[in-house]
């Protein structure tokens, strides 16, 4: 498999453009003559005419709309598959695509002999032999040949690499020869699989931000990078909430959202606004150039200057671009306040750019997983996501992450390559250290080089995510049935059970990393993986009592790389055994066995212990299916309603719900959500603690339960 994310292997190009025309192209293309046949024989010649469309696009630069409505594909077209009429150029664009879905389509003599057949009828006014959207296009072809000196392109657009054979070659020349007698009015151009690929990346790109700022009072800067700051208009800034999150592409992180003290911005824009400008540190914008428009050539800082940042991108004060847009949305005194903003013009220099990235952030509280947003690998990965999987993959700290089978976050997918990996200390750094954070560390003793160093198979990637998911909904449903040390297991283990699910996995299939947008691989996986955490688990705590004892948690095995690497092995042999009835019996609840002291509150457990930081991110993870169903619609409707922030300034009310800003309880906010949902059969309480998630995917249940433990093992150890 080609390992250069840059100039993608000929099958990887088709399986990213196949996807591409599925989805830029359906109901574009008429395929009404098809009637309903099936899939096999509607599927190549949909995709041939997407292909006719799509070179048009690459040759004209025109809209999806514009292209496909030069396909004429079909009977009678004579050869000609579109026809491209650019009056305004007086161009003509005469295609002929030819799709192949293993990616070795070539030209031939009779096809191109074909080609200018058509080109001939065209020439001659024979606009009858076409069908009909044919007849309409050859009619203005032959109108605007007799009124201009037009050009007519014939275009070759092919899904291989082929080049021309010399016989092809020479059909072309003997054909051009009698159409140019009078002059050079007929050429061609071949396209080929890496242009045509080259467009379907293209099409996922966003396209680069253009700002506009008035600034006044300013000043500038002119070396060594030419740079402009001065004071912009509220409303101005309110104004960029058009471009979306686009508008920080360059930052370490998207906007957090609405945190406690995103929430203060808000109310001094909405209560005070002539105060923000005191109050605030401003906006830092870099872009690639800048169009000035001075109030004055003699005396130009005494007026405004009107700016056009192009290629623009928030990198500092995304909080407050975000607080001065959702204050907008509430009040139009927001609008009054004045921002200060810097536009630094960096010409392209990427260097200079992430450099600066950081820089302006050292005032902010930045991770480490902040700053491998500016990682090229990741940047690649989001691009292949998309390309492939038609998939999200969010790498900076957003305010919308991918749910479900929109996507996954780099977070849930270091995770889950992590657990993948073949050795176990990985996994084993995970619980030992009970944080993600150490996925985030550099260098050979870290764990972000080996698992990013180079980019990761997106397929291998979502596929091990998929399992990671399926191992955390499994071990919900387990540890129900256990207690006392076997629960403290799970508990810590999730990571290392995973580990031990995927050693399992992989023994059998090691196929996780192949190409397959079907995602079989992920299907045949996730079946099998309740009853692999069914038999690891109780197999799991019981090597741990035969071989360190009862006494010694997980979590201090695994902060010995080589003990863990043994306690794995240990773990697989009992496997292979094949009785693991005796220790799920040993560690399983037993009925009727009088109940534990409760446990302090989760929440006040998590504040207590500085757990999570101020604003993490949350996400709703429900697991019971009636909810599920009756939620489904609901949160479907609104994204932000399943997502929420940590903050840790209140012990009864520690959620702030994206939805409106407010903060709840856990389970109060839970119940909230049952209610404007109209979940007629909505139980009187609940376990909100159970449903919220951090980023990795632990929820706070689970994430108190966890800290609990560590404490009781500390209080054993004194």
């Amino acid at each position: 498999m080609n390992t250069n994310p840059q100039q993608p292997d000929i099958p990887t190009q088709v399986r990213q453009t196949e996807r591409a025309f599925d989805e830029t192209y359906t109901g574009l293309i008429d395929m009404s003559d098809f009637g309903n046949r099936p899939p096999e024989q509607t599927k190549p010649a949909f995709r041939s005419r997407a292909l006719a469309a799509h070179a048009v696009r690459i040759m004209t630069g025109w809209t999806r709309e514009q292209a496909a409505d030069c396909v004429i594909d079909g009977g009678q077209d004579q050869g000609i598959d579109a026809i491209a009429i650019d009056e305004a150029t007086s161009h003509i664009y005469l295609v002929q695509a030819k799709w192949s879905p293993e990616g070795t389509a070539k030209a031939d003599e009779t096809a191109v002999h074909k080609l200018f057949a058509g080109l001939t009828l065209i020439d001659s006014g024979e606009a009858a032999q076409f069908n009909p959207r044919g007849q309409i296009l050859t009619k203005r072809a032959h109108d605007l040949i007799g009124e201009k000196s037009t050009r007519i392109t014939q275009v070759i657009a092919l899904m291989g690499i082929k080049p021309p054979s010399p016989g092809v070659q020479q059909v072309i020349k003997n054909g051009e020869a009698e159409f140019n007698s009078l002059g050079d009015y007929v050429d061609h151009h071949f396209l080929h699989a890496p242009q045509i690929h080259a467009l379907v990346r293209k099409d996922q790109r966003s396209e680069p931000v253009t700002l506009e700022a008035t600034l006044s009072p300013w000043f500038s800067v002119t070396s060594p990078y030419l740079s402009y700051e001065g004071v912009i208009q509220g409303e101005e800034v309110a104004s960029w909430a058009e471009h979306g999150n686009e508008l920080f592409t360059r930052n370490i992180r998207n906007p957090l959202g609405l945190t406690p003290i995103n929430k203060e911005l808000v109310d001094t824009l909405t209560d005070e606004p002539s105060l923000f400008w005191y109050f605030n540190n401003g906006v830092t914008v870099l872009c690639d150039s800048v169009e000035p428009v001075f109030g004055s050539q003699k005396v130009p800082e005494r007026y405004p200057v009107r700016l056009t940042a192009h290629g623009a991108s928030v990198v500092n004060g995304a909080q407050t671009v975000r607080s001065v847009i959702e204050a907008a949305q509430q009040t139009e005194d927001a609008e009054l306040a004045q921002v200060t903003v810097r536009f630094i013009v960096t010409g392209g220099d990427t260097e200079f750019a992430n450099r600066t990235t950081q820089a302006t952030n050292r005032q902010n509280h930045i991770t480490d997983r902040d700053r491998i947003a500016l990682d090229p690998v990741q940047a690649v990965l989001i691009e292949e996501f998309r390309a492939e999987l038609g998939l999200v993959y969010s790498v900076r700290r957003s305010e919308l992450e991918p749910q479900d089978d929109e996507g996954c976050s780099v977070v849930e997918a270091a995770c889950a390559l992590a657990c993948a990996h073949s050795g176990s200390r990985f996994a084993a750094r995970l619980v030992a250290s009970g944080s993600t954070d150490v996925l985030w560390e550099r260098g050979s003793s870290g764990v972000y080089d080996p698992l990013f160093r180079s980019v990761p198979s997106v397929y291998e990637t979502w596929n091990a995510v998929n399992v990671l998911r399926a191992v955390r909904t499994a071990l919900r449903t387990e540890r129900e049935q256990y207690e006392g040390r076997a629960a403290a297991v799970i508990d810590d283990g999730t990571f290392f059970i995973t580990h031990l699910v995927f050693r399992q996995l992989l023994a059998q299939d090691a196929g996780m990393g192949e190409p397959d947008q079907s995602l079989a691989w992920a299907a045949a996986a996730k079946e099998q993986v309740p009853e692999l955490v069914k038999r690891i688990v109780p197999v799991l705590v019981q090597v741990l009592d035969d071989e360190v004892g009862t006494r010694t948690s997980l979590q201090r095995v695994c902060a010995d790389p080589r003990q863990a690497a043994d306690l794995v092995t240990a773990v697989l042999t009992a496997l292979e055994g094949g009785d693991t009835e005796d220790a799920a019996a040993k560690y399983r609840r037993q009925e009727n066995k009088p109940r534990k002291r409760r446990r302090p509150n989760a929440v006040h457990v998590i504040i207590d212990r500085g757990a999570l930081e101020e604003g993490a991110p949350l996400h709703l993870a429900l697991y019971l299916q009636p909810e599920k169903d009756a939620l489904a619609a609901w949160l479907a409707a609104n994204p932000r309603r399943g997502l929420a922030k940590w903050t840790n300034t209140s012990r009864t009310r520690p959620i702030v719900w994206a939805a409106d800003g407010v903060a709840y309880s856990p389970s109060g906010l839970i119940a909230r959500m049952w209610e404007l949902a109209e979940w007629e059969g909505r139980p009187v309480a609940n376990q909100g603690t159970a449903r919220w998630a951090t980023q990795d995917g632990e929820t706070l249940a689970i994430l108190a339960r966890r800290l609990l433990d560590g404490m009781e093992e500390e209080k054993d150890a004194e």
